[in-house]
């Protein structure tokens, strides 16, 4: 079966007025599985300089439904805004929810947290692994707009290494710590001891 890394396609484009900024949006779907994948640029970054950037995989509680129980929204926002301040960059939006297993079995997980399973315990308990997501996708999404260096707005090393894989270059990791709360500080600490992610790391790191 053919990977979306083969059967991504580039759709349409329009333009999506934020409160930070007029951003380009661009959407992609997947011929294979259906999935439709999402890019929010602004200005030009396909002149060969690192562009600051994020790949933010889909979390309809956090980033529409404005749950406290983790950071995604609150992520979001603040790479939209980093961007608009600097006038120019790109969030790749990946339709993975829940680390890919999926709205309905993220919300079971929910409850299993809510009886005392952390993040990664409730996913064991279904059957998932801790982090079931692909970065395939963005390869060709990133050969689209000829991006070839970034500046990483990430605290997740998995993502580093997924775009160095792909021949992309990280310049410089930028920390997104944000809306760390009283309903989510277990849920990041957790992200933190079991899935490897950098939850305390300074603010700007280069590579």
């Amino acid at each position: 079966m053919p990977s979306s890394e083969e059967t991504l396609e580039y759709v349409t484009t329009c333009d999506l007025p934020t409160p930070w900024a007029t951003f380009q949006l661009h959407a992609f779907v997947d011929q294979a599985s259906g999935k439709e994948h999402l890019a929010m640029t602004l200005g030009a970054i396909d002149d060969g300089q690192p562009v600051l950037a994020r790949i933010h995989s889909e979390c309809l509680t956090g980033d529409a439904l404005f749950s406290q129980r983790c950071d995604c929204g609150a992520q979001l926002e603040a790479a939209l805004q980093k961007i608009a301040a600097e006038g120019r960059g790109a969030v790749f939006y990946l339709r993975q929810e829940g680390r890919g297993i999926g709205l309905i079995n993220k919300l079971r997980a929910y409850r299993l947290q809510d009886a005392g399973a952390d993040t990664v315990e409730a996913n064991r308990r279904l059957g998932f692994a801790d982090d079931q997501r692909s970065y395939a996708s963005f390869r060709p999404m990133f050969a689209y707009f000829g991006i070839k260096k970034v500046r990483l707005m990430t605290n997740n090393p998995r993502k580093i290494a997924a775009l160095e894989a792909f021949g992309i270059e990280v310049v410089e990791r930028m920390a997104l710590l944000v809306n760390r709360n009283p309903f989510n500080d277990h849920y990041l600490n957790t992200k933190a001891s079991k899935l490897g992610h950098l939850m305390t790391a300074p603010d700007t790191e280069n590579f």
